[in-house]
């Protein structure tokens, strides 16, 4: 090594390279060669690069060996030949339940009995029956409105709880008895006749010819209304082997008009009840029967 002017230089046989520069890349003046020095460091990132995806495959390669090993030698060792999933085959599967299967009645229940099936035949309609069973208590109350309970009576001559034509229509049809009850509110009274017969056939008849009328039943602070001429709202229908009557008007012996809403309300607030009483006869007796097995 000689120095002159100009810093250190080396020499030595042409092609020698700088220890300082292995690769090459001092330029003759002194100055490095950065293009050389870009293209070095790329070379030493690709064999890297190679190196890193060389190993991942060689991994990968010995696993995926090790993987096949161990399924053929647990194949091996569990004698299996087949499918390696781990279901029974066809021949492992239970054919028949040691248990026997739920079994289903081919009839089916029968009905509940019918309510009105008790009402429409006095042999099957065998409940006490009077002024008390239809007309309990001594109020009645619809809706918002309650009206006071009278007199009641139970007459077996039908004719006498009627007037005009009905008590004949009454005893022409096989009525058994009446069953009679008052109600007032406000000046307003209302009687209610029920009429019973042995069928269905002997009501409905009853009721499709009726004419005349309930005789009114005062008593129990309810004085004599509808008799003697005034013209008082009268009302027919039936159900079951019971045809019942209302006839409702003024206390103090006044007509009643289309305009009196509050007898017409009255007379059938009364109507209405009475159809739920027999009603209720009907169901009471049929959930008895039902309870009985019957």
């Amino acid at each position: 090594m000689s120095f002159g002017q100009g810093g250190p230089s080396w020499g030595g046989p042409e092609g020698q390279q700088n220890p300082q520069d292995p690769y090459g890349t001092q330029s003759s003046g002194d100055t490095p060669d950065w293009a050389a020095l870009a293209d070095a460091s790329a070379a030493r990132a690709r064999r890297k690069r190679w190196l890193y995806i060389g190993g991942g495959v060689l991994a990968t390669a010995v696993v995926g060996a090790i993987v096949a090993t161990a399924v053929v030698t647990t194949n091996k060792n569990n004698g299996t030949t087949g499918s390696t999933t781990g279901l029974p085959t066809a021949e492992t599967l239970p054919t028949e339940s040691a248990q026997p299967g739920p079994s289903f009645s081919s009839q089916a229940p029968p009905p509940p009995p019918n309510p009105r099936d008790f009402i429409s035949s006095a042999r099957k309609d065998t409940a006490p029956l009077s002024a008390d069973t239809l007309y309990p208590g001594k109020r009645l109350t619809m809706g918002d409105r309650a009206y006071a309970k009278g007199a009641t009576n139970r007459i077996a001559g039908c004719s006498a709880a009627a007037q005009g034509a009905l008590g004949s229509v009454l005893a022409n049809n096989g009525c058994d008895q009446v069953i009679r009850a008052t109600y007032s509110k406000n000046g307003v009274a209302v009687t209610v006749g029920v009429a019973v017969f042995e069928t269905t056939a002997q009501a409905e008849k009853a009721k499709e010819q009726a004419s005349g009328g309930l005789a009114s039943l005062p008593g129990a602070g309810v004085p004599t209304f509808c008799r003697g001429g005034v013209f008082c709202r009268k009302t027919t229908n039936a159900y079951g082997r019971y045809a019942y009557f209302t006839v409702a008007g003024f206390t103090d012996g006044r007509n009643v008009t289309t305009s009196d809403k509050d007898v017409y309300t009255a007379g059938d607030d009364i109507a209405e009840f009475t159809f739920r009483q027999i009603h209720q006869r009907g169901r009471a007796q049929a959930s008895a029967a039902a309870a009985a097995g019957q």
